[in-house]
C-alpha cells in the first residue's frame, strides 16, 4: 500500500507515539538475532530443527499478512507463549555491540520534546527495549513507554491501542503515531482518527523536525 510521506497536520497533536525497532533505528544484525532466538524457541517447542522452525514462522507470517504478519502473531499461531518467548529474547538477544548511536536521532527527539509529549509503543519487552534505547542514545527521552508486557496483545490490536490513548489521556486527534510498517504500526491508529507518519529510514524520520521550525532570529 502506498502511503503519503507528507508531514501530518499537528495543530492539535499533543503526543507523538513512536515505534522502536525499525523506526528509531534500522539494523539487520539486530533483526537477525531476534529472528534466530524466535526460531530456536519454536524449534524447541515443536521438536524440529531451527531451519524448519524458520520455515514454519515464515509461512505463518505470510498467512497472517492481513493481521500485520508480525513475528509475535506467528509465534502465537504456532502454539508459542508470548511471555515465554520474551523471556528468551531478554536472555539471548544482545543489542550491546550491535547497535550504535546516530546523534541525529536523539537531537531530533530533544527538538520534538519542546512541543510534544514523546511516547514509545513497541512489540518488544521492557528489558530488551530499555537496552536498545540505551544503545541508540535515546533512553530517558520518553514520558511513557508501552511494551508487549502492558497488554500481551501484539500490534495491531484495537484494545491495546485504545488502552494507550486512555493511558495518555489523549483523543485520537491529539496523537501522532510514527512507525516503519503501515499495516502494523499505523493502519489501525489512522482508522481511529489519529495522525500517522511512515518512516522507513532515519532520513525520513528526521523530517519530523520540520514540525518544530526554528524561531526567527531577532532583528539586528
Amino acid at each position: 500500500m502506498m502511503v503519503s510521506q507528507r508531514l501530518p497536520s499537528c495543530d492539535r497533536v499533543r503526543s507523538i507515539v513512536f515505534d522502536l525497532d525499525g523506526t528509531l533505528y534500522q539494523n539487520e544484525a539486530m533483526g537477525e538475532e531476534v529472528n534466530l532466538c524466535s526460531c530456536r524457541f519454536i524449534a524447541s517447542l515443536k521438536g524440529v530443527s531451527v531451519e524448519m522452525a524458520a520455515l514454519l514462522i515464515s509461512d505463518e507470517r505470510i498467512r497472517l499478512k492481513e493481521q500485520g504478519g508480525t513475528l509475535s502473531r506467528a509465534v502465537e499461531a504456532l502454539g508459542g507463549n508470548l511471555k515465554e518467548l520474551h523471556q528468551k529474547l531478554g536472555e539471548e538477544v544482545h543489542p550491546e555491540g550491535i547497535l550504535t548511536v546516530d546523534p541525529r536521532v536523539p537531537a531530533l527527539l530533544d527538538t520534538l520534546a519542546k512541543r510534544f509529549e514523546l511516547v514509545i509503543y513497541t512489540n518488544n519487552n521492557r528489558l530488551l527495549s530499555a537496552r536498545i534505547m540505551k544503545e541508540i542514545g535515546v533512553a530517558e527521552r520518553f514520558g511513557k513507554i508501552f511494551t508487549i508486557e502492558d497488554f500481551w496483545q501484539p500490534k495491531p490490536d484495537q484494545g491495546a491501542l485504545k488502552g494507550i490513548l486512555q493511558g495518555l489521556g489523549r483523543s485520537p486527534a491529539e496523537t501522532l503515531f510514527v512507525g516503519d510498517r503501515y499495516d502494523v504500526d499505523l493502519k489501525l491508529p489512522e482508522a481511529l482518527g489519529c495522525q500517522v507518519f511512515l518512516a522507513k529510514t532515519t532520513d525520513e524520520l528526521l523530517r519530523l523536525g520540520e514540525l518544530c521550525p526554528e524561531p526567527p532570529l531577532p532583528d539586528q
